[in-house]
């Protein structure tokens, strides 16, 4: 069952602005990464559903920020179908992230409490997700699609929550145009996680990374 409801996963969201977005098969490095992240600021972070057995190592990363992280909402991205929805929430997360908007998502994730955030590529896709419960929509790809996209829909929408994952950087150009743009939060995932640094388990320089991120947009 989820930790937090839907109004507190917002509500830290919101607070700080962004969400990392990260998948490791190897459950001890999916931990340190996580811890990583809450120890640079970060309260809110995407686990993504990228491999096989995926969903065993969401539920071992979930038991242990339910000690080590406890203000954490620990959400699952990449989800496409109700089913598999269903089975992450029984397991824990506290939201759900999706490259695409499905209704029947849309509904599990209702019925749960848990907020759904799909990933839209059109103005009319997020006014689907909106009318389907969708407090927060995902603009992706965000290199694609770019801040003017962000820009043109917020003019006739303006009380759209909008959170941009693809294309984000942690410099203070990339996020600027971003922010300036009207995102409610950006998604960043490989950007804060080097390969290099991940592969030398150098925790360190993911938890700086997380705290210049965070102050650059606190600006």
């Amino acid at each position: 069952m989820s930790k937090f409801d839907k109004l507190a996963v917002m509500q830290k969201i919101g607070a700080t602005k962004m969400v990392p977005v990260f998948y490791h098969q190897d459950v001890e490095i999916a931990k340190q990464v996580v811890k990583a992240c809450y120890d640079g600021g970060v309260r809110a972070f995407e686990f993504t559903n990228r491999g096989d057995f995926a969903h065993e190592v969401f539920a071992e990363v979930r038991k242990f920020t339910w000690t080590e992280c406890p203000e954490l909402a620990l959400g699952v991205g990449s989800v496409v179908d109700a089913p598999t929805a269903s089975l992450f929430i029984q397991m824990g997360a506290d939201f759900v992230v999706g490259p695409l908007f499905n209704p029947d998502v849309a509904k599990v994730c209702n019925r749960r409490g848990v907020p759904y955030t799909p990933g839209c590529g059109s103005v009319s896709e997020v006014g689907f997700a909106q009318e389907a419960g969708c407090d927060l929509i995902k603009v992706f790809p965000g290199d694609v699609l770019g801040p003017k996209f962000v820009k043109g829909l917020l003019a006739p929408m303006p009380w759209s929550k909008l959170m941009v994952t693809g294309g984000v950087e942690p410099t203070e150009d990339n996020l600027s145009a971003w922010f300036k743009a009207g995102v409610f939060c950006v998604g960043m995932g490989s950007k804060l996680f080097p390969k290099d640094k991940i592969e030398a388990k150098d925790w360190q320089y993911i938890t700086n990374k997380c705290r210049e991120a965070l102050n650059i947009i606190k600006k």
